[in-house]
């Protein structure tokens, strides 16, 4: 059976959307188009690229997230280096080293840019805060005067995992036909963490159930609940605040949305307290976020069928008209 996934963002918590990948599996779902923002793009890249749940976990045991943290020792000087390097850079780590991990996974498929995926598997999503435009991957490159097929899987990831303020922006330069005249400082989009304006963009594929029944393929989505979801932020200083404002851009605006008319197509993984930027994690928290996306997975594919869903999207598309 032929499904569209859509995975939501969450920093470190997305380890628990391969133990939901691996339920879609076991269940027999195989994934049309992926779609996702932040970590949630990772996933999506990593099944477009061929990886399998099982894969995906070795991965996240083999991974210690806290080497994505890297920034130079001038800037790790207490208090002040941080600061120092947030006033530069625009952020607290570059990012670069998540890119470059992610390149070698897409390397090892034999992927290097969406060109080697077919058209209209992957879709990852980023926010242009230069332009203040929310940027579907690679779509949109088409309106910068840049090649879709030519860009680099890795790099749109990174630019949807770019949390603000914790990663660097990435800096996207217009090409010399959308440049010419301009300030060299002007040439240059800032792209961010897809989460501040979609984290959960389930709407993506809408297009693909509002065919004939015979043609509908559903669209399942993956969402991040947890115990700390509406707990209030701890805030005692001007990094802690940051955080507190950061995380709540990042999954507030689409809970009603998803609340209200899409609990029938989306899997609510509790993230058991995890933070999002909680890099420190240890392969234990790694393995409990894993299996819980297992359970809940199997819990959501025990109940679901493709004439529910095609009754629920049925009901709330005319409901919305």
């Amino acid at each position: 059976m032929l499904i569209n996934g859509v995975f939501e963002g969450g920093g470190v918590k997305g380890i628990s959307l391969a133990g939901a990948v691996r339920a879609s599996e076991r269940y027999g779902a195989k994934f049309h188009r992926v779609a996702g923002t932040s970590s949630g793009a990772i996933v999506a890249a990593l099944i477009a690229a061929g990886y399998s749940a099982k894969e995906m976990k070795e991965i996240i045991l083999g991974t210690s997230f806290v080497e994505f943290l890297k920034r130079s020792p001038i800037f790790n000087v207490r208090l002040v280096g941080p600061a120092f390097r947030v006033l530069l850079k625009k952020g607290l780590y570059s990012g670069e080293a998540l890119e470059v991990w992610m390149r070698k996974l897409m390397k090892d498929k034999g992927i290097r840019t969406f060109g080697d995926l077919p058209k209209g598997k992957l879709t990852i999503i980023a926010s242009d805060i230069t332009s203040g435009r929310i940027l579907i991957l690679p779509d949109d490159l088409q309106k910068l005067g840049i090649s879709p097929r030519k860009f680099d899987v890795a790099r749109a990831v990174r630019m949807s995992c770019s949390i603000p303020y914790f990663f660097d922006p990435v800096l996207l330069r217009l090409p010399p036909q959308l440049s010419l005249g301009k300030p060299f400082s002007d040439q240059f989009l800032h792209i961010v963490d897809g989460g501040l304006l979609s984290n959960f963009p389930l709407w993506l594929f809408d297009e693909d159930s509002c065919k004939p029944r015979s043609e509908m393929i559903p669209t399942v989505g993956f969402q991040m609940v947890g115990k700390n979801s509406n707990q209030p932020h701890l805030i005692s200083g001007p990094f802690t605040m940051l955080q507190a404002l950061v995380e709540t851009m990042l999954s507030a605006h689409d809970e009603r949305y998803i609340e209200q008319t899409n609990r029938y197509r989306t899997i609510k993984i509790p993230t058991l307290g995890i933070g999002t930027t909680q890099f420190d994690i240890s392969k234990e928290e790694s393995l409990l976020l894993y299996e819980s996306g297992l359970q809940s997975g199997n819990h959501f594919f025990d109940e679901w069928s493709t004439q529910y869903y095609e009754e629920q999207f049925i009901k709330y598309q005319q409901a919305s008209k």
